[in-house]
């Protein structure tokens, strides 16, 4: 299956002729997803202030919390898994994704991310992190389909909210087990599946087989959410023509393009109005660098303002994404790296800023041509 990257041309004859909108909704359980694109779970990332900053900008339909250790929710000094599961009543609908190999210990994890108040839980069974996998979590658990039927059992008993999974095709090339998978989660009652197209053993390397999604698809009648190289509004839709899916599930694109879901939702609706060539792809925003420049300080205020004991390492873990393809934005990224406090950061970001729009940044306009720093 080709992606709209994929092509060499990038003019609006490049894009498939039959693309597919996006659906402006989507029902799984008795939680309705509008529009239908959903904030992959990300460790490190989809934490409350990423997750509200990403609500705020439009066009994401359900919002996803970094994995978490079932174990650790059942812990009470466990603070890292309090701070995890932390979400404030406009992150509505939101799921909690958990990670665990022991039936009762996940069931009971779902219990209280029920009783939390979230809409919904899900399993992860695709982190293909070593120190996940060699517990039996995450991918870890591909290899063993009963242990995961008696997960699945366990925790759908346990909990009235809607029970995902999201999962990986398998542990590698051999081992492709998407499909047995998907029937199995159909049949213990989850409400729906997402599949990321990778195998374990590919990591986050090489390109997604939407083909596995599609397989998928046919395979169940439950919503299928596809997740896996969409890095554009025209990939989204292209995902949905070339394989079926329900619903689209971004990961990685959300920190470098906090836009992508927005510019989802405009581009679907143009083509559910019909648009064509130069309309069509044009149809969605393309921030410009005052765009860029808010979105960065709201996101740094955001996280000063939830005095987040890690804000500092924040800034300068979203820096390198936030701020690729801004002219000099080597320069700013180093200021940052330098700073010791969340206000100097957010400080050196204004005065980089201002001094661009204004014209007066020498260092950033001689730096015009390393577009790509």
């Amino acid at each position: 299956m080709r992606k709209f990257w994929d092509n060499s041309a990038t003019s609006a004859a490049a894009t498939p002729v039959t693309l597919t909108p996006v659906a402006t909704a989507l029902q799984i359980g008795t939680v309705t997803i509008s529009p239908a694109t959903l904030l992959a779970p990300m460790a490190g990332v989809t934490d409350t202030v990423f997750r509200r900053f990403i609500r705020n900008l439009g066009g994401c339909g359900l919002i996803m919390t970094e994995f978490t250790s079932a174990d650790g929710v059942l812990r009470k000094k466990d603070q890292k898994a309090k701070r995890y599961l932390h979400f404030y009543d406009d992150e509505h609908p939101i799921s909690a994704q958990l990670f665990g190999s022991n039936p009762q210990v996940m069931a009971d994890a779902a219990r209280m991310v029920e009783d939390r108040g979230f809409d919904l839980v899900d399993l992860n069974l695709g982190c293909p992190a070593k120190k996940v996998v060699k517990c039996n979590g995450g991918s870890g658990l591909l290899r063993d389909l009963p242990a995961i039927g008696k997960i699945f059992e366990a925790v759908r008993a346990a909990v009235k909210i809607p029970f995902t999974v999201k999962f990986r095709a398998g542990w590698n090339e051999q081992e492709i087990v998407c499909v047995e998978l998907a029937r199995m989660a159909e049949s213990c009652g989850l409400a729906a599946v997402a599949l990321h197209a990778r195998t374990r053993e590919q990591g986050y390397s090489g390109q997604a087989n939407w083909e596995w999604i599609a397989a998928v698809k046919d395979a169940v009648k439950i919503p299928v959410i596809g997740n896996g190289d969409v890095r554009t509004p025209e990939d989204a839709c292209a995902m949905i023509t070339q394989t079926g899916c329900d619903a689209v599930m971004i990961g990685r694109m959300a920190p470098s393009n906090p836009w992508i879901f927005r510019q989802i939702e405009q581009y679907s609706h143009a083509l559910r109005d019909g648009k064509v060539g130069t309309e069509l792809s044009s149809s969605y925003d393309h921030p410009a660098e005052q765009d860029r420049y808010a979105m960065i300080r709201t996101y740094f205020q955001m996280l000063i303002e939830e005095e987040l004991p890690d804000a500092v390492g924040k800034m300068k873990q979203f820096a390198s994404w936030f701020t690729h393809g801004v002219p000099g934005g080597a320069h700013l990224r180093k200021e940052i790296y330098e700073s010791k406090a969340a206000t100097e950061v957010l400080t050196r970001v204004e005065n980089f800023f201002e001094a661009r729009l204004c014209g007066t940044d020498t260092i950033a306009r001689e730096a015009v041509p390393a577009l790509g720093d």
